[in-house]
């Protein structure tokens, strides 16, 4: 550092500081700070949920906790039903890069909802509070030879958040998105009520609240379905050398839904892909060699994939289930390279590889004004979720328009429904073929077309998606104009059920005062909003 940049800095205070380590050793400052408070708080958190769990505690006080936020809910009818409701869980906590700012202004319903229910095995389902885990659910019901259809890969996605938003998964193609694994929905009602959501029971109620985004009521239980757990899934990668082989072969793994129960492919650059097909099993083949690639010290999973593009032709591998399920945990997909860039050296691995990766909210609440004016220029991070049939397109329109490689593909599927109500719903062709299967295409991180904005870039791709009859994953950033918002997701049948339920427009924003800037702020921005009050 020069002498002239240290005495500005010295200058400017201990703030200024902080500040500047933060900008420019991000990496280094998430090695020795964030890492040990994050084992920490996980590792409580994991003791915490697993001795819920096996002593069977938390049934008997769910009750107790529903009682509360009715109890909330009928103080905030006394007080005159002044503000707008919504849940006091820290906005931090989401995995979103944005915060919500609305939480600054509504009326913070406190829904302390961790624990696993019940497990009913003769019914196989599931019954699960909002706020549990995935990385909490894969671990319990393994352990009893049970696990989800639709297990989305990160640890800390939560049940209510993939309900009410969104949840994909490798195999989607063959059970939809997360909102089709679930059975039944309790929530309580801006009227203080308790409603139990099914197929059979407030239908209406049970199509509409996925992806409501809490602006129907509370979530406070859920069904989902289980089916038999194995040991190992069985991966076959297949290296592919071209665009057009890419995207027919995907397309062919992704129909195939007796053979593969996952598909997922990685794109390294236009015309370099590795497509993997995934089949549950209890025993390790002689075609392929056992890989425990969740043990800290293995290489990050999208680089050991990457490594099998110089093999020019297929390998198996056979993962332990829940290695497989979160093996873009440790990594955050291939984020953690523009944070701890050294991350994935086998030294730091071996030392640290266990600790990783480091708390999303402790991330968003270190981001300097420095790296949100980076961030929001240089960075992307969305899922597009695009009809299958526009697959080559949306690829070749990322590679015109972004340049940002690894791609993550996962198919799925999304259905409709006997009243057809919902907001979303299959593509349809013009010549009214209809076509369930879409596919998700991940884009994290730096792109490197030449003069590159994504101030620029994001209205454009948002037109894109809509014009291609696609959807947005609404955890990420939206410039979404309210008319062309409404365009990409059918609230017709929304609008009519909140009219309907008594108190639900005076309690609840719409979805897109939540999600568009009017309801999110980056972390920079939501500090400056707390020290102002």
């Amino acid at each position: 550092m020069s002498s002239d940049k240290s005495a500005s800095i010295q200058g400017e205070g201990g703030s200024a500081l902080f500040e500047y380590l933060l900008t420019h050793y991000r990496g280094l400052f998430a090695t020795l700070i964030l890492l040990p408070i994050s084992a920490l708080y996980s590792a409580y958190i994991t003791i915490r949920n697993w001795v819920v769990f096996y002593l069977k505690s938390a049934p008997s006080k769910h009750d107790f906790k529903v009682q509360q936020v009715i109890n909330q809910i009928e103080a905030w009818k006394k007080d005159g039903c002044k503000e707008k409701l919504c849940t006091a869980r820290s906005g931090w906590k989401s995995m979103s890069e944005m915060v919500p700012k609305y939480k600054l202004s509504h009326r913070n319903i406190h829904i302390d909802m961790y624990d696993i229910l019940d497990l009913d095995e003769s019914r196989r389902i599931v019954k699960v509070e909002p706020l549990v885990s995935m990385g909490q659910i894969s671990r319990n019901l393994l352990s009893r030879g049970w696990t989800l259809p639709v297990m989305p890969e990160l640890d800390d996605l939560t049940v209510g958040g993939l309900i009410m938003g969104f949840g994909v998964e490798t195999s989607s193609h063959k059970y939809g998105l997360f909102q089709f694994i679930c059975e039944s929905f309790e929530i309580v009602t801006a009227e203080g009520k308790l409603l139990k959501c099914s197929r059979s029971e407030n239908t209406e109620l049970f199509y509409l609240i996925p992806w409501s985004h809490g602006t129907l009521g509370f979530l406070v239980a859920a069904e989902l379905k289980i089916i038999p757990a194995t040991q190992y899934v069985r991966i076959e990668y297949q290296p592919v050398y071209s665009l057009d082989d890419l995207v027919l072969q995907f397309e062919q793994d992704s129909r195939n839904t007796q053979e593969n129960d996952f598909v997922e492919a990685i794109v390294y650059s236009k015309n370099q892909a590795v497509i993997m097909r995934g089949k549950l099993s209890n025993n390790i083949g002689t075609d392929g060699k056992p890989n425990s690639i969740g043990l800290w010290y293995k290489p990050w999973f999208y680089m050991h994939v990457k490594s099998l593009l110089d093999l020019n032709h297929n390998l198996v591998e056979y993962l332990p289930l829940r290695d497989y399920y979160h093996r873009h945990t440790r990594s955050l997909f291939w984020e953690m390279e523009e944070i701890i860039t050294f991350g994935n050296n086998p030294i730091f691995r071996w030392l640290l590889g266990w600790a990783l990766p480091p708390r999303v909210e402790l991330l968003k609440y270190t981001e300097t004004e420095t790296t949100k004016n980076l961030r929001e220029k240089y960075h992307i991070l969305q899922d597009m979720l695009m009809p299958m049939a526009f697959l080559k397109k949306s690829l070749e329109y990322f590679d015109d328009h972004y340049c940002i490689y690894p791609l993550w593909l996962a198919p799925m599927a999304v259905y409709g429904n006997e009243r057809n109500i919902g907001m979303i719903h299959p593509y349809t062709a013009e010549d009214r073929k209809i076509d369930e299967l879409y596919v998700d295409i991940g884009a994290y991180g730096t792109p490197r077309k030449a003069q590159f904005d994504n101030r620029l870039a994001q209205p454009l791709l948002e037109k894109f998606v809509v014009e291609n009859n696609g959807f947005q994953a609404l955890y990420a950033k939206t410039v979404l104009s309210r008319e062309d918002f409404l365009r990409m997701f059918d609230h017709s049948d929304l609008y009519k059920l909140r009219e309907n339920l008594p108190n639900c427009t005076q309690a609840f924003d719409t979805i897109y005062d939540k999600v568009s800037s009017i309801g999110r702020a980056s972390p920079v921005e939501i500090r400056k909003m707390k020290k102002a009050r």
